[in-house]
């Protein structure tokens, strides 16, 4: 079975250089291939530029439109940018984007499990029938299914991968301990998948070399498990005192933060391996924390 690291150099065009696709954009650019993609501000377009990456200002807005020779020999595309009430930014504002992308073949959707709804702690599978239980998974529902209409009856493919909490150097429960803002909310029986930032990479890269139109794939780690544990496996590492717990009914959420506990699902990942042969660099919590604390010393 191909490997990442067989990928034959292309060019990776990302709408949203945030965390997880600047982290995939660096593995790219040292496989010879050329990376562009947008961001929201011109300082952020000066930051990627200077690691080689050719980045192009756009908010996402009305109006707000890309220079159609940004697309000219765009192989690949992965989509990260939130949707907000009028859907996906990439496709309301820039429609007409495809069109000038006469070498495009893969497009990945970067979604949520949000789309699933509660699942009371249950696993849940890709074939599960999606049933939002907050605004931002309807959001995210409908600009999954927008992304992949948008290449019906086309030879580009697009594939849906649902992200489970994402962690990495620079924003793990490592940094939240020496931050002094790590917090443990307490919601008994309430479990949460993760994902290092380098697995979610892997995974894309597995996918471009096995492309499967409208497929979609859970992005998880193999251990849903409480936010609690995660924080006291860093302290325990860093040789601190966790801190106390947080009841959640008296715990100050942001109305994001509040909307992650107000649903509970382990994901299946029994697709990631068994199609694109993915084994996880990171399989637990553990494993990537140890990591991270590694590289940081």
């Amino acid at each position: 079975m191909p490997t990442p690291s067989d990928l034959a150099p292309g060019h990776l065009f990302c709408f949203g250089l945030g965390y997880t696709c600047r982290r995939l954009a660096l593995r790219l650019l040292k496989q010879g291939w050329r990376v562009s993609g947008t961001t929201r501000s011109g300082q952020g377009a000066d930051t990627l530029r200077q690691d080689g990456i050719e980045a192009w200002v756009f908010n996402g807005s009305a109006g707000d439109t890309l220079d159609k020779t940004a697309f000219a020999d765009v192989t690949h595309v992965v989509a990260s940018i939130p949707p907000g009430a009028e859907g996906d930014p990439a496709l309301v504002w820039q429609p007409d984007w495809i069109s000038h992308a006469p070498s495009l073949r893969w497009v990945g959707y970067l979604s949520t499990p949000a789309v699933y709804g509660d699942r009371g702690g249950a696993f849940v599978h890709e074939d599960d029938d999606p049933n939002p239980g907050s605004g931002r998974g309807e959001r995210r529902l409908a600009a999954e299914r927008a992304w992949v209409s948008a290449f019906e009856k086309t030879d580009v493919s697009i594939q849906v991968f649902r992200l489970s909490g994402i962690y990495g150097p620079g924003r793990s429960a490592i940094d939240q301990m020496r931050s002094g803002k790590a917090r443990i909310i307490d919601k008994p029986g309430q479990v949460f998948n993760r994902i290092h930032v380098d697995d979610i990479g892997t995974i894309l890269m597995a996918s471009m070399q096995q492309p499967n139109h409208g497929r979609i794939y859970n992005v998880a780690d193999d251990e849903a498990c409480p936010s609690g544990d995660v924080i006291r496996y860093a302290a325990t590492l860093l040789g601190m005192d966790p801190p106390e717990p947080i009841p959640f009914d008296s715990a100050e959420l942001s109305p994001m933060a509040r909307s992650f506990y107000s649903e509970c699902k382990r994901l299946d990942t029994t697709r990631i391996k068994s199609e694109l042969g993915v084994e996880l660099a990171y399989p637990t919590y553990r494993e990537g924390l140890q990591s991270i604390l590694r590289v940081g010393m």
